[in-house]
């Protein structure tokens, strides 16, 4: 996997000129991420853990790198992290092995930027 940054740069024109074309259908989707993602009886930072797992057994980049953004937003920690990809590997095999130290640099990569420069 690329660099989250690169992956973000990589994503960033298809997606905007998609969501011209199917406003309603991206807006939509978006509606449900945040209802989804709120805090309830799981935490939000849980929430983005469970996503984060699935990212990797999907093996989904852009899915990683805003998962791994969102995971640090809501105070995950990198042990956390760990632990998530331990179950995405025991779920997922082989691939989860691959993608569970992708998840891992991504949520490094993450940290790294919100942290004042």
């Amino acid at each position: 996997m690329e660099s989250m940054d690169a992956v973000r740069a990589e994503l960033r024109q298809p997606a905007l000129d998609l969501r011209a074309m199917i406003p309603d259908v991206l807006q939509g989707y978006a509606d449900m991420g945040r209802a989804a993602m709120k805090d309830g009886e799981l935490s939000a930072g849980v929430k983005e853990l469970v996503a984060l797992a699935i990212a990797v057994t999907r093996e989904c980049d852009g899915c990683v790198v805003s998962h791994t953004r969102g995971a640090a937003r809501h105070g995950v920690t990198r042990q956390q992290v760990a632990e998530a990809m331990g179950v995405a590997i025991m779920m997922n095999g082989g691939p989860g092995t691959v993608w569970g130290p992708r998840a891992l640099r991504a949520f490094d990569e993450a940290v790294a930027a919100r942290r004042p420069s």
